[in-house]
């Protein structure tokens, strides 16, 4: 995932988080609790998903570095560098 879209995914689920709890505090009533309580029940479900997301890309990062290392005949594999995002 490109930094630019890991702004714009982490960055969308908060704004939904945000304008859940200014619902919240605007308005009164059954509906805009319920309306309140749904935006940051799926902004905080977003915030999950992505971070769990970005854990398996990296994950898929270091094995392929340790395949890649394996296919060159080394025996340990390279030090991680950072990628620029």
């Amino acid at each position: 995932m490109r930094s630019r879209n890991r702004v714009l995914s982490f960055g969308g689920a908060a704004l939904t988080v945000v304008a859940g709890v200014l619902v919240a505090l605007a308005a009164a009533g059954t509906a805009a609790e319920a309306v309140s309580l749904s935006l940051v029940s799926l902004g905080l479900i977003g915030l999950i998903s992505l971070a769990f997301l970005e854990v398996g890309l990296s994950e898929d990062r270091d094995r392929e570095r340790e395949r890649t290392a394996a296919r060159a005949g080394r025996k340990r594999p390279l030090p991680r560098r950072r990628r620029p995002d």
